[in-house]
This record gives structure tokens, C-alpha cells and sequence, in this order.
């Protein structure tokens, strides 16, 4: 039994293939077809239901042979999504009608995409592009399965659009919706969220530098900064809105405050890494308070700082959206979602959503990489 190399996924869904087998049916159609087969009925999954199951058991016996890790992937991966494709696509049209079969089936496509994703994090290629690909690869198969999931359990469970409307349809919208989108993503992120987070991060920043010169500012501002950090934004808001206007500006205001303290005690606490060696070695060689600020003391804070900035990232974002419920023109990413929640457009909901997640991870992985190209020297940046 040298040859063979088993996995808990694999016989799982071996297992729950088996199972759906014998279950029978996977559509409420089909079971009227085999209750009664002198009628003629139209049921899905009518050419490919033995293909798909055979697709999902055959990746899985395949993938438990003593193949290399990297055939063994794409095996998984092929048989994981094309039996996903297979599934959602013969649903199509019956919505709501789906069976036990159905959803065995499901998990263990589901489970052989766990595998797959499982045997591609233990791959360790030498080549720094491959490195870069899997880094890529793995959280994008990660994140589809999601899509994959959701838009299965909500066609085959005929869950109403109302109450979640699958990925495809959310993609429709917006697809038919990009000139709103973008005037929504130019109001809300290119004026409000830009404006603010550099100006919140900044001035955040530069009062750390000041109360670290001066020993009352410290002693004074961060219990207050823990305080105002603690203020609901809901209540904030509709103040901004009151002192500064509907439009963007009060936005930028919000979004100014949600900035600025995180920055601030970040980046207090970054300046007080150094250890005291080092300090004593910078001040044997002469150095004033600005010389080992800019060369021991800041590249010290480094990773505090980034860390307030990816933080910042996601608060600016949140913050400009929900300000945005309490008063703006008819633009925003905020004013939209409010808007059409109470038209019960949930599929234009969903796509705000989406693009505002798709900028906000964007933004998120711009701090990132200039985070890696600044603090490539750190022990976090080189161990990964």
C-alpha cells in the first residue's frame, strides 16, 4: 500500500458521494420523474449527474495516490470546479428544488477545494516568482469557494433575492451599474477618505512627535485620545454633518477623527521600542534628540506606524459610509446603500458593498506593500 496516501477530505467526500447515490434524487423534479416514470418531466442535472459525481470521486481517489504535490493539486482543482460549475449551472432554472444529494455533493466538492488549497500551503518552491504566485493563488481559491458556496446554497435552497441574492446577480448589477458605482466611489472614497486619512494619519503622526518632545502632551493626550476613540461614530457624524455641510467635507471630518488617534497611540508606543542600549549608543556617539529620532527611533517605529495606516485603511472607509447616512447630496457609497435598502433594491446594496470591500482590500494591500518595500528589514517582513 506504498502507492497510496490518504486524506480525511478525500474519503469524506468519497463518503458523502456515496451517500448522495444512495439517496437518489438531487431535485424535487427528479423525484417526481422516478415516482412516476410514465410522465414525462424536465429535471436538472439529466445527462450529468453520474459525470459529476464520478468527477468528484475519481479527483478524489486520484489525489490520494503517491503523485507529486503539484499534479495532485490541479487534479483537485480541476474536479473541485468543475464539479462546482456542473452543480450550479444545472440548478439554473430550478431554484428552491434541490435535495439532500444535492448539498452532499456540494461538500465534498468543497472538501476536495479544502484539500487542494491544503496541498498547495505545503508546497515551498525556491523560485521567488512561484512563492509569489502561491501567495496569490491560495487566498483567491480561498475566497471563491465562498462565492461558489453562497451561490449554490441560495439557488438550490431558493432562498428569496430579497433576503440574499447570489453572487451572479450581484455581479449583473454591477456590471449594469458602473457610472453610479463610480460617481458613488469618486464622492465617497477619491474626496471624503483620501482627504481624510491623509490628513487624520498625518496629524496623528505628528502629534506623537510632539508628545514625545513633550512630556505633559503625552501624559495628557493619551487618556483622551483613548476617550475620543471610544465615541460612537453615529453620534459623531451628524455632528460633522451640522459644523461642516452635506457634502464631502464633513465626511472628510469623520473619517479625520477615526484617524487620528490610532496614529497617534501607534506611534507613541513605536518610538518607545528602542531599547535603551541603543539609545545609549546613540548618545556616545553625540546624537541629539532629532539624530536619534530619524535614525534609531523612527526606523524603530516603523511597524507601529504601518500598523496604524493599515488600521486607518478599513476606519477611513467605514467611517465616510456611515457618515454618509446621516446627510449628503445624492452621491455616496453611504447614501446609496441607505437609499436603496429602503426601495428594496437589495442586489444594488449588495454591489456598494462589494466595491466598497474591493476598495478597501485595494487600499489595504497598497499599505502593505509599501510596508514590505519600507520595513524590508524587519524580522516580519523577512520571515514571510
Amino acid at each position: 500500500m506504498n502507492w497510496l496516501k490518504p486524506s480525511w477530505q478525500a474519503v469524506l467526500a468519497i463518503v458523502l458521494c456515496l451517500i448522495a447515490v444512495a439517496l437518489g434524487a438531487m431535485s424535487k423534479p427528479e423525484a417526481a420523474a422516478l415516482a412516476d416514470p410514465a410522465a414525462s418531466f424536465n429535471y436538472p442535472y439529466l445527462g450529468t449527474k453520474g459525470l459529476m459525481l464520478g468527477l468528484a470521486m475519481l479527483a478524489a481517489l486520484i489525489s490520494m495516490t503517491r503523485i507529486p504535490p503539484l499534479a495532485e493539486a490541479m487534479v483537485l482543482f480541476g474536479g473541485a470546479h468543475l464539479v462546482a460549475w456542473l452543480l450550479i449551472s444545472g440548478i439554473s432554472g430550478f431554484e428552491g428544488t434541490a435535495l439532500a444529494p444535492y448539498f452532499l455533493l456540494l461538500t465534498a466538492a468543497w472538501l476536495l477545494g479544502w484539500r487542494c488549497v491544503a496541498v498547495l500551503s505545503g508546497l515551498r518552491p525556491m523560485a521567488s516568482w512561484a512563492r509569489t504566485v502561491l501567495r496569490l493563488i491560495i487566498p483567491a481559491i480561498f475566497g471563491a469557494w465562498i462565492l461558489i458556496i453562497w451561490e449554490a446554497v441560495t439557488r438550490g435552497a431558493g432562498i428569496p433575492f430579497i433576503l440574499l441574492p447570489p453572487p451572479s446577480a450581484i455581479g449583473v448589477r454591477i456590471a449594469s451599474s458602473l457610472p453610479v458605482l463610480g460617481a458613488d466611489v469618486r464622492q465617497t472614497i477619491f474626496k471624503a477618505v483620501i482627504f481624510g486619512y491623509v490628513v487624520g494619519s498625518g496629524a496623528g503622526f505628528i502629534t506623537a512627535i510632539l508628545a514625545d518632545r513633550v512630556p505633559f502632551l503625552r501624559r495628557g493626550l493619551l487618556p483622551i485620545g483613548n476617550m475620543v476613540s471610544a465615541l460612537p461614530i453615529i453620534g459623531v457624524a451628524p455632528i460633522m454633518v451640522m459644523w461642516f455641510g452635506f457634502d464631502w467635507q464633513s465626511k472628510a471630518a469623520v473619517v479625520i477623527i477615526m484617524t487620528f488617534f490610532p496614529m497617534l497611540v501607534n506611534t507613541v508606543a513605536g518610538l518607545a521600542a528602542s531599547g535603551h542600549m541603543e539609545r545609549d549608543l546613540m548618545r556616545t556617539y553625540a546624537s541629539g534628540y532629532w539624530q536619534t529620532l530619524l535614525k534609531l527611533r523612527l526606523p524603530a517605529a516603523a511597524p507601529f506606524i504601518f500598523n496604524a495606516l493599515k488600521i486607518n485603511s478599513t476606519l477611513a472607509l467605514i467611517g465616510a459610509i456611515v457618515a454618509e447616512f446621516f446627510g449628503t447630496p445624492v452621491v455616496g457609497m453611504g447614501f446609496r446603500i441607505s437609499t436603496e435598502v429602503g426601495r428594496m433594491n437589495i442586489d444594488m446594496v449588495w454591489a456598494e458593498i462589494a466595491v466598497a470591500a474591493l476598495a478597501g482590500s485595494v487600499f489595504y494591500g497598497v499599505v502593505a506593500l509599501v510596508e514590505r518595500a519600507v520595513t524590508f528589514w524587519h524580522p516580519s517582513v523577512r520571515g514571510g
